[in-house]
């Protein structure tokens, strides 16, 4: 293959990322510098926008809602995927049904999903509300998208939406250890404990390193299911950081936003992207240092 045929084999995916990718980046990072609405000139301000973002309670409220949302999401979600993937690897009877019921999920888009859900958890005609109460669980209809319950809730919607993901990446995973060595291990005498400690955990280490990473990445810039189901609400308890973004550049409505602020939002979207980046390194950070430990 000559140079210009492969040229010409990259060159769209190349015009794709420039025109969708750098760009917008590009002007992103310039209109931080500016105050601007969307329309009409754009007045050049300097560090006023990072001045006003380092005052902004409601910004580093979702700073800390996404920490709340994502270390919850993270605390189940991996050892419970992991838990589904050494059942579904042994030799069941259905585990090729059950592996598509655990990954079905995954397969909705996040709105459709969260619609389901929000009449499921709805605190007046919602399903859950009306099955509890028919069997007397409860006396009264449970805001379960209320300020108490709204975190855990969409924490719980997250987990059901990633478990089976994570799980198929697991089992992936557990395939791909011979299983010569677990035949050698119960030769010389290692029960099913030993087993799992001496070969499937030190062996299963890469790729569990690549799924926190991944889940840790997904976990802080999630935001469409708490959009459908909150949109942050109530009073910000369910308000994250891109959630909080998306309604900088994109208002939900006149009394959520009043009005676009692409200039503030472009200087939010950067120190939210700086966030995600510094969280990501320091996982990086620790994670070679157990592998080079262990």
């Amino acid at each position: 293959m000559s140079k210009r045929t492969a040229y010409m084999f990259i060159f769209p995916s190349l015009l794709l990322t420039l025109v969708l990718g750098v760009y917008p980046l590009l002007w992103a990072l310039r209109y931080m510098f500016y105050n601007y609405q969307g329309y009409g000139e754009p007045v050049y301000i300097g560090l006023d926008n990072f001045s006003r973002l380092m005052r902004d309670g409601e910004f580093w409220n979702s700073v800390r809602n996404t920490g709340i949302y994502a270390a919850g999401k993270l605390v189940i979600t991996i050892p419970l995927s992991l838990i589904f993937a050494f059942i579904l690897n042994r030799k069941i009877r259905g585990r090729t049904l059950l592996r598509g019921i655990y990954y079905l999920p995954t397969v909705f888009s996040a709105s459709v999903m969260s619609i389901v859900f929000f009449i499921i958890f709805n605190s007046y005609n919602g399903v859950l509300n009306q099955f509890l109460l028919k069997y007397h669980v409860i006396g009264e209809p449970v805001s379960w998208l209320g300020p108490k319950y709204a975190m855990l809730t969409t924490i719980m919607i997250a987990i059901w939406g990633a478990v089976g993901n994570y799980m198929l990446l697991f089992l992936a995973g557990l395939q791909g250890i011979p299983e010569d060595l677990y035949e050698a291990a119960s030769i010389d005498g290692a029960g099913e404990v030993r087993k799992l400690w001496s070969i499937t955990i030190p062996l299963l280490g890469p790729v569990m390193q690549m799924i926190i990473m991944l889940a840790i990445t997904i976990s802080l810039k999630g935001y469409e299911s708490i959009m459908v189901l909150t949109q942050g609400g109530p009073y910000n308890k369910t308000e994250v950081m891109y959630l909080y973004l998306f309604k900088l550049l994109f208002p939900i409505s006149p009394e959520v936003q009043t009005q676009q602020q692409l200039g503030y939002g472009s200087a939010v979207g950067f120190v939210t992207a700086l966030i995600v980046g510094v969280v990501t390194m320091i996982y990086f950070y620790f994670s070679k240092k157990m592998s080079n430990i262990s």
